[in-house]
């Protein structure tokens, strides 16, 4: 794979001044999970490096994703009528969902316990948490479906929004503050679907038709849940800890315009992914789902992973990224119907995005092992020769 070095001089000079600063007051987390986390990292060996625990437990997240795929992958298997999905598959979903945010929670444990921390498995940690934001929701979707027991592909599609919305905040305040606050939850919702995934296994998807309480479904605390937690706990906190550092006299962006900009191109890629969505002349999103839902969130991992690097680095926010302009004329395309094959056009250019965002993630850490005189996936030292 020829490589291309993203990351320019200014950035890895700030990546060397790079000191790690975070909040996580979350309770669960803390009280709960935290000491679980410790007790896990002692029986880890000293040899494995912690970027490894990172990719391994992202590879649980795709291994979800792929085997939710495989039997329900236009999540129609939980509606009535059909062939659902197999009782075990929902045990294995949640063990390795749970094992994956277990293994989110050790590597920077680790990473400390071998006295190996870097810049670089922060930014690693992070970008395919940002990547996982998909793989999460695609996955989670498929205990309820569509159709009438289930929650409607566009209804899922802007709740997808919300959860990436969700977790740039994160980073935004961080880009803006200096210090990473770390989001309630996350915590919450790992826990909370690790649990519903082995209840599923137990009780079937039939239980999840019945109405809690009048017309109010399962599915619909399902929503009010993301919604509820996104826009009462998450948004609110962020836009807390930006005030508080503004009346402190300690942000690192004094302009509106400089605060905001990490936003434009996040926001950009949304009306485009919407205009394709609204006015596809084949329903796209009715027809392909996954594969829409797959191209969106690794987009929007690709722009995440470019704020992480410039928050990181003391850097300024690019406004525009490039991929969104190929992706404008892929748009263009679709609703003007130049392609007749939509369906050939949407798959063809998730593959574009994947393909694209793994070559910029292969490249960053390889600059960054390079600069920081280390192997990504392995504690032993380059040789000097």
């Amino acid at each position: 794979m020829a490589l291309y070095e993203y990351v320019n001089q200014d950035q890895l000079s700030g990546f060397d001044k790079y000191k790690y600063s975070a909040v996580d007051s979350n309770p669960l987390s803390v009280y709960v999970m935290h000491p679980f986390w410790n007790s896990v990292v002692k029986v880890m060996p000293r040899w494995l490096a912690p970027n490894l625990i990172t990719f391994t437990g992202f590879m649980f997240l795709v291994f979800n994703f792929l085997m939710l795929a495989f039997y329900d992958y236009h999540f129609y298997a939980s509606a009535e009528g059909n062939t659902h999905v197999p009782s075990w598959v929902w045990v294995a979903a949640g063990l390795f969902n749970f094992l994956a945010y277990t293994l989110d929670g050790v590597d920077g444990k680790q990473a400390r316990r071998t006295n190996s921390s870097t810049p670089l498995g922060e930014l690693f940690d992070h970008g395919l948490d940002s990547w996982a934001c998909v793989f999460f929701v695609a996955t989670v979707y498929s205990i309820f479906g569509r159709e009438q027991t289930g929650v409607s592909v566009a209804t899922l599609y802007y709740i997808l929004w919300v959860v990436l919305f969700s977790f740039i905040l994160s980073h935004w305040e961080k880009y803006n503050t200096g210090i990473l606050f770390l989001p309630w939850g996350y915590d919450i919702s790992q826990v909370t679907i690790s649990i519903i995934y082995i209840i599923t296994a137990v009780v079937g998807v039939e239980t999840w038709y019945e109405p809690i309480w009048w017309s109010f479904h399962y599915r619909d605390l399902f929503i009010f849940m993301i919604l509820g937690c996104s826009f009462t706990v998450t948004l609110p906190m962020s836009l807390y800890n930006v005030f508080k550092a503004s009346r402190n006299n300690s942000l690192k962006h004094s302009s509106c315009y400089e605060a905001f900009l990490p936003f434009l191109s996040p926001v950009i890629l949304f009306l485009l992914s919407s205009v394709w969505v609204i006015f596809s002349p084949s329903d796209i999103l009715q027809q392909q789902p996954r594969v829409f839902y797959l191209m969106v969130g690794t987009a929007f991992a690709n722009l995440t992973c470019k704020l992480i690097v410039c928050q990181m680095s003391n850097t300024r926010c690019q406004p525009l990224s490039w991929l969104l302009v190929p992706m404008a004329t892929v748009v263009l395309l679709a609703v003007t119907g130049l392609v007749a094959n939509e369906t050939l056009l949407i798959y063809a250019w998730t593959a574009v995005v994947i393909l694209t965002h793994i070559h910029y993630g292969v490249s960053v850490v390889d600059q960054l092992s390079s600069h920081f005189n280390i192997f990504a996936f392995s504690l032993k030292k380059p040789s000097t020769d």
